[in-house]
């Protein structure tokens, strides 16, 4: 399967896809009419993209007790095939698992119309990085691969360089989302993909939403065979920007604004919004606990806009931490003019 022209051109020029959450009821059901809802929020957000099926959906949909991998995926396709948009959107599906599950998964997502499959490397502790990349390549084969760089600290691990460089020249990988949450590991990426003979064919994404603008923002040059060679992050695919994605949107047009014509005071302005939005993802994200809070706090924010019902997990240890509910609303508080609470509320 490869992506169509439009959308690759969308994928490279950068585009903001929210990682879309779980919408349940109280008894830990799946709420279709909120979660149909929410894939609505994006849309009309004016969200390049969504990325369903990934960490913020939970990833027990695919215990079998559960069983809500395909439905969530199939919800949100038909939301967006009645939207009737007249514009790209790129439908990126998460994929995890052994090769075998990971095949069945891209096969699943193929199968309901997604444009890429959005490929974990958590959980797989004990492979060597020789046996990732010949997962990679295997999946690759069924459907355009989002790389996928995940922090340690919630079931990731870390990668040499080296791998980053042969994962950059495996075909069909089209976008690198980079949440190492780390500059280092960022580096390593980047600078992979500059050496390799297919940089710019691939899109970089940050996912690193503890510095999302500055990502955005930054150029990275390196030396690659006597020449110097630029890349960036064009766009972000983020858990952060499940909420208040319609400001995110907005921010990413000024982003491109600036790149395009850049001045100082845009700069600087870009950069203290960045700060404000880090401390956002700070309440959000719960990183003072380890990140134990981060589903519960993206849930707990949509919940205050009335784009869920309450911020119930399929984990009912999964609750938000001491504390952290005041520094959601400290930062609700604190940045009235990031949020879309207004968007929300004519939505």
């Amino acid at each position: 399967m490869k992506l169509s022209n439009e959308l690759y051109q969308h994928l490279q020029q950068g585009t903001v896809i929210p990682a879309h959450p779980l919408a349940l009821t109280s008894e830990r059901k799946i709420d279709e009419q909120m979660q149909r809802q929410l894939t609505r929020y994006y849309i009309e957000s004016g969200a390049g993209g969504m990325a369903v099926a990934v960490h913020s959906t939970q990833f027990e949909i695919r215990d079998p007790e559960v069983n809500l991998f395909e439905t969530v995926l199939q919800w949100a396709a038909e939301e967006v095939s009645k939207a009737n948009l007249q514009r790209p959107f790129l439908k990126v599906a998460g994929i995890c698992g052994p090769t075998e599950q990971a095949l069945k998964e891209a096969k699943i997502a193929s199968g309901l119309g997604y444009d890429m499959g959005l490929l974990s490397m958590g959980g797989l502790q004990g492979w060597s990085e020789a046996q990732i990349l010949d997962r990679v390549r295997e999946v690759a084969q069924v459907i355009p691969v989002f790389g996928f760089y995940l922090q340690p600290s919630v079931g990731g691990r870390i990668f040499s360089y080296d791998f980053w460089l042969q994962f950059a020249e495996i075909e069909n990988v089209l976008a690198i989302k980079c949440a190492s949450f780390n500059r280092y590991q960022t580096l390593d990426v980047v600078r992979a993909v500059c050496n390799s003979s297919r940089r710019d064919e691939i899109a970089l994404y940050t996912g690193n939403d503890d510095n999302i603008v500055a990502d955005l923002l930054t150029p990275y040059r390196f030396t690659v065979n006597g020449k110097q060679v630029e890349k960036g992050f064009v766009g972000g695919l983020l858990g952060h920007w499940a909420v208040w994605t319609q400001k995110a949107v907005t921010l990413m047009e000024e982003i491109k604004a600036y790149r395009n014509k850049p001045t100082a005071t845009q700069f600087n302005d870009l950069m203290s919004r960045g700060v404000e939005i880090t401390d956002v993802n700070a309440a959000l994200f719960d990183p003072a606990n380890h990140f134990h809070g981060c589903i519960p706090g993206i849930h707990e924010m949509l919940r205050k806009q009335g784009l869920l019902k309450g911020i119930w997990c399929l984990n009912p240890n999964e609750q938000l931490s001491v504390g952290q509910l005041e520094e959601i609303e400290r930062v609700h508080q604190d940045y009235p003019h990031l949020n879309d609470d207004e968007f929300v509320g004519i939505f």
